[in-house]
């Protein structure tokens, strides 16, 4: 007999003879998020046209909610829009594997955050929303910076620190933006107020779009996300907060800083919504969802994904001094993002192998062009350093350098 055991009927026991009635829980039994990715599964034969929608059933626990009503499990999508996703996945690994090699070559320099393993977030986040929405995310930035109108080479260039970037070299892996995509943003949890203000702008322009703020489990605790919250909440905004929950954060599991690590809970009068980051077509499904919830006056909205990175914290971190290798090895093997989707691909009869395997070579070529074509941009002019700091024709007359000494006067003509 169970230590457990003889420990409760001994509990009941002294309760019974101290004449306490025992309490009725009231708590609801624990439903756990299913996090596979290869859940899903189709809820009608596949039409045989590539770009005829047909219906999918999401597992029953793809969602958990927060003072809101749960999304439906089903979605539309077709083979066309499986093939695109599964393409741009593939591609989006390779040039993180790329930029993971060229760091080890020391070629990249200085911070370098990937998100391999997490490429269900980003590309299904995509495949949901438009040009028009917009996106503000932490460090773990290159895939986002690509999806919201960026280019591979753009990205690999950037972080080698070439005038081919897609800030010419002065912004590096922490720093890149496009007109939609606010960035890249160094210092942890300062992108979450900076999206509230993007939300208010698009309020305030009475646009009917959504921004959407990411931030990591690690800087769930940071004190300018509730504040943050706060405003959003005071003043309606089209904000969708999103925490990439990948576990870990920098050598801390979640369990290890946080005392409530249901982060969609954490909005305390906002709604929130848990998600099954590892299906990418869960990750639309929420996505889509939060979109409409915030465009149609309801507030803002938190939205957790639930994902897994295989890397460290950053390329100085071997990420196995707070987790073991066999777990990452069980989460590759057996939760990856990208298998999950060729898994449906392959079974539901989208394509055959064949195809999937021309797809992956390439994106692997592609990803290699770019790689080369970026080790040839030249590094940035020691002059260019005092551009680009303000937005063109707003500068003041001067500016000081590194020294006083040091100045530069900005032509106001």
């Amino acid at each position: 007999m169970s230590f457990s055991l003889l420990r409760s009927r001994g509990l009941r026991a002294a309760t019974r003879s101290a004449g306490i009635r025992p309490v009725r829980s009231t708590i609801p039994s624990l439903r756990y998020l299913q996090t596979d990715a290869d859940k899903s599964s189709p809820a009608e034969s596949l039409p045989e046209a590539g770009d005829k929608p047909f219906t999918v059933t999401l597992h029953e626990e793809s969602f958990h909610t927060y003072r809101c009503e749960t999304p439906t499990n089903e979605i539309s999508t077709t083979k066309d829009e499986l093939v695109k996703m599964y393409t741009t996945m593939v591609q989006m690994r390779r040039m993180e594997q790329a930029a993971d090699a060229l760091y080890k070559q020391k070629l990249i320099r200085g911070f370098c955050h990937l998100a391999i393993g997490q490429e269900a977030v980003s590309v299904g986040m995509e495949y949901a929303i438009d040009g028009e929405d917009r996106v503000i995310t932490s460090y773990r930035c290159h895939t986002f910076a690509v999806l919201r109108g960026g280019t591979v080479k753009g990205v690999i260039a950037e972080l080698m620190g070439r005038v081919d970037g897609m800030s010419y070299g002065k912004g590096g892996s922490m720093h890149i933006f496009t007109p939609s995509f606010f960035g890249g943003n160094g210092i942890v949890g300062a992108q979450v107020p900076v999206g509230a203000g993007i939300a208010l702008a698009q309020k305030y322009l009475k646009k009917k779009t959504a921004t959407f703020a990411l931030y990591g489990d690690g800087a769930s605790n940071q004190g300018q996300v509730f504040e943050s919250y706060n405003m959003a909440k005071l003043w309606n905004l089209p904000c969708v907060f999103v925490c990439e929950n990948n576990k870990y954060g920098m050598g801390t599991s979640a369990e290890r800083s946080s005392q409530n690590t249901e982060f969609f809970t954490r909005g305390d009068k906002i709604p929130g919504i848990q998600v099954n980051g590892m299906d990418i077509l869960a990750v639309k499904k929420a996505t889509a969802w939060a979109k409409d919830w915030v465009t149609s006056g309801k507030g803002p909205l938190v939205m957790e994904f639930v994902t897994y990175r295989y890397g460290g914290h950053s390329m100085s971190d071997p990420g196995t001094t707070y987790r073991t290798r066999d777990e990452v090895q069980q989460m590759r093997s057996e939760k990856d993002a990208i298998a999950g989707l060729k898994r449906y691909i392959l079974e539901w009869g989208v394509t055959d192998e064949a195809s999937l395997k021309a797809i992956d070579k390439k994106a692997k070529e592609e990803v290699d062009q770019a790689v080369e074509e970026a080790k040839q941009s030249p590094f940035p002019d020691e002059k260019t350093f005092w551009t680009d700091i303000y937005y063109k024709g707003t500068e003041p007359p001067s500016m000081r350098g590194r020294e006083k000494e040091e100045v530069h006067i900005y032509n106001q003509n």
